[in-house]
């Protein structure tokens, strides 16, 4: 059977092509009856780009086959050679091109296009795709050539899978698999089995931090929307202090990147609505996917485990915080209005260099657990592009990221420690220590042992003014912070 002729059948399966549906019903006859007969699109993306988001359906009876649903804002972010999936869109609405070994073919609604193993591509538009791959993706399948233009400026430097391998036991194939999974799955049961303490002691944390560096290099990095309110109490406290320096009345402005489906942006304005009521709060949260960002918008959360969020993003509250912070209604938990009031919602990359411009210069930049799940030069590239929205003498809190990356950022950019309650907000965040180390995500334990234990160690940090900016200033501290606000 020809892979047109596979398509067509499978398109009338799901009732793309209504005057055939007759001849999928044998097909129908011969499945369980406990399997589905129909897929609904899920409530939250299987996969997101820079420029668009994906849906897959699963699980399918048909054990060698993904069908995505694709919405392109701009279109996929690099160009890839497929080693042996072919893959086939189905263009549902909108318009654009596809770029197919080199060359261009423009693409409207109703149009088919079917990518071959080994020829190069991407594609660029705003448009709703419906896709096909068969076999189905396997680790290993798609080589990043380079990134779409269309979509980004980036350098080829940062491309997935380009960063150099510290170790070659990463590369190591057992009867074709590698070993290295099991080896971090084994030691992280081992790590939560320890007695308390123990991890600390001198030899451990060697040990652990050679076994994160394997889980650093082997892990696949990919986002993950998982979020709570309140998750890292002495981070929220911190946040606190440092906005109280501020003058009564002074309007405060504040970005959270990476924002998620909103539960930190909410758990940020509720700390500093509490403590400084008089303050004028502007607060941006911003994401790289829409549907989250609309979600967040709402700002209503189911109470129950449903789609895109789990009854887990409130386990972290007290009874009393929870009554504080929402009006129940049902089966849901709406933000109040109080906490809701100031917050601007945007959709946007922030690795791009135009975000500055986006969002003018903050008092506090907040970007938590986005970093890591990036490449540690792209990862690099965007801190260093978010160093750029903090005010002179404002501050930047980063967390969930490569240590490694931002000590050399820190160092390189000339950032000063916070040292108020630094070994608190290291600590303070359960899930990140508890993927240590056997997932690249996981927090190194706190080694007081090293001579840059308080820049490698702190989240908090302050932005002293370059001497640029110092020569283009004449006017007080005070009023040079405000200026820049303006």
């Amino acid at each position: 059977m020809s892979n047109r002729t596979w398509v067509r059948r499978r398109l009338v399966s799901h009732g793309v092509a209504g005057p055939l549906v007759k001849s999928a019903q044998p097909i129908a006859n011969r499945v369980k009856n406990s399997m589905p007969y129909t897929h609904a699109r899920p409530a939250t993306p299987s996969f997101t780009g820079l420029g668009m988001e994906g849906y897959s359906f699963e699980p399918l009876r048909e054990r060698d086959l993904d069908i995505y649903y694709i919405e392109s804002v701009k279109g996929h972010d690099t160009f890839m050679i497929s080693k042996r999936i072919t893959r086939t869109y189905y263009v549902l609405r909108g318009n654009g091109h596809f770029t197919v070994d080199r060359r261009r073919y423009d693409v409207c609604s109703g149009m088919l296009v079917e990518i071959p193993p080994k020829i190069e591509y991407s594609y660029s538009g705003r448009m709703v795709l419906l896709g096909f791959a068969r076999p189905r993706w396997f680790r290993g399948n798609d080589t990043h050539t380079r990134w779409n233009p269309d979509v980004t400026s980036r350098d080829s430097s940062s491309l997935p899978g380009r960063e150099p391998w510290p170790s070659r036991l990463a590369r190591v194939r057992v009867a074709g698999k590698s070993p290295v999974g099991a080896f971090l799955r084994l030691n992280g049961w081992l790590w939560r089995h320890l007695p308390p303490g123990v991890s600390r002691c001198g030899p451990l944390l060697r040990y652990g931090n050679v076994v994160h560096a394997l889980a650093r290099v082997y892990g696949v990095r990919r986002q993950t929307p998982s979020t709570y309110f309140v998750r890292n109490r002495a981070q929220l406290e911190l946040i606190r202090r440092l906005m109280e320096q501020r003058d009564k009345g002074e309007i405060l402005r504040v970005a959270v990147l990476g924002c998620s489906f909103g539960a930190e942006a909410y758990s940020i304005a509720r700390e500093i609505r509490s403590a400084l009521p008089e303050s004028n709060l502007v607060l941006n949260a911003m994401d790289v996917s829409p549907h989250a960002v609309e979600f967040a918008r709402r700002g209503v959360y189911p109470l129950a485990s449903s789609e895109p969020t789990s009854a887990e993003i409130f386990e972290r509250m007290t009874a009393a915080e929870k009554a504080d912070f929402f009006q129940m209604d049902g089966e849901t938990a709406v933000v109040k209005a109080w906490i809701r009031e100031g917050i601007i919602w945007a959709v946007g990359d922030v690795s791009e260099p135009d975000t500055t411009e986006k969002l003018g210069l903050q008092d506090l930049v907040v970007a938590n657990n986005f970093l890591c799940h990036m490449a540690p030069s792209e990862a690099e590239r965007c801190l260093r592009n978010i160093a750029r929205l903090v005010s002179p003498y404002g501050y930047l809190i980063v967390s969930g990221i490569d240590l490694d990356v931002r000590t050399k950022v820190a160092r390189a950019l000339g950032w000063t420690p916070v040292d108020e309650l630094l070994e608190a907000v290291h600590d303070g965040d359960p899930c990140l220590r508890s993927h240590y180390p056997w997932h690249y995500s996981g927090l190194e334990t706190m080694d007081k042992g090293r001579q840059d234990w308080r820049i490698r160690y702190a989240a908090a940090f302050q932005i002293l003014p370059t001497e640029t900016d110092l020569r283009t200033d004449s006017t007080p501290m005070e009023q040079s912070v405000a200026g820049s606000r303006q």
